[in-house]
């Protein structure tokens, strides 16, 4: 069902059964998966393509001209994946040539009130960002991730895996997976146990994984690439523990949070 108030580029590609709400603008180069709902109030413009099942509400902008001032209107894109929710207010902004040309946010992610992404951010599935969280640019965000209301995150930043980001925390350091950080300008406070527990992590790989936390962030013993390589050469079965090791052993272009 389309709103007679709606204005809908010809061109514009939507798939059945989308509800679009009164005074939504959708532009020419828009791809809307079947049984979406925009609700009413919403923009999406430029190069954007939205999976099946996601509702995007009131007075959200997805598709306006990245807040970067090397753009100059190349064509870049935003990939929106299935059964999303996109609340009131959200922005997100395509990529850009120099960061790779698309801002793409994956599966089953829910973006609170006010929530703004960035150009050439790279979101994963079952990410959640509680009211106006706001992410720079090129931001890569791993899955199952949660991020707390009015937190900030800088350009460039990783956030790993089942990481959670407390409330209005300044984060400009990449954040390990599995861990906690909050704070303005960040630390890290332990493995987020509750979202471990929450996807079905055994008691014994909690157990392994807090001591491989413990230490690499918390001990004296050598140095900081010295412990991890001890670490490494340690053989371990455990997701976790590998997934931790390859995240702090991977590029990056920031520091890390430390306790």
């Amino acid at each position: 069902m389309i709103h007679p108030s709606a204005i809908i580029h010809p061109d514009a590609k939507i798939s059945k059964n989308v509800k679009v709400g009164p005074y939504c603008v959708i532009g020419k180069d828009v791809k809307i998966g079947e049984n979406c709902h925009l609700k009413s109030h919403v923009v999406v413009d430029g190069n954007v393509n939205i999976g099946d099942k996601t509702q995007i509400f009131s007075f959200a902008s997805i598709g306006s001209d990245p807040q970067d001032l090397k753009f100059k209107g190349e064509k870049t894109e935003i990939i929106i994946g299935e059964s999303c929710k996109i609340r009131e207010y959200c922005t997100i902004n395509p990529g850009t040539t120099g960061g790779g040309g698309v801002t793409k946010v994956g599966n089953d992610c829910l973006l609170m009130v006010g929530t703004h992404v960035a150009h050439d951010c790279l979101i994963s599935d079952n990410v959640i960002f509680a009211n106006h969280s706001t992410l720079a640019g090129h931001v890569n965000i791993e899955k199952n991730v949660v991020v707390g209301a009015l937190s900030a995150i800088h350009q460039f930043t990783r956030i790993g895996e089942g990481s959670m980001i407390g409330g209005m925390s300044g984060i400009t350091g990449d954040v390990p997976p599995f861990c906690t950080a909050m704070g303005n300008r960040a630390k890290l406070n332990g493995l987020n146990v509750v979202g471990l527990k929450r996807n079905e992590v055994s008691k014994i790989e909690i157990s392994e994984l807090r001591k491989v936390y413990n230490y690499i962030f918390g001990s004296n013993e050598l140095t900081f690439k010295e412990r991890l390589k001890e670490i490494k050469a340690e053989k371990t079965g455990f997701y976790t523990i590998n997934k931790l090791l390859d995240f702090i052993s991977g590029e990056s272009n920031r520091s890390f949070c430390l306790p």
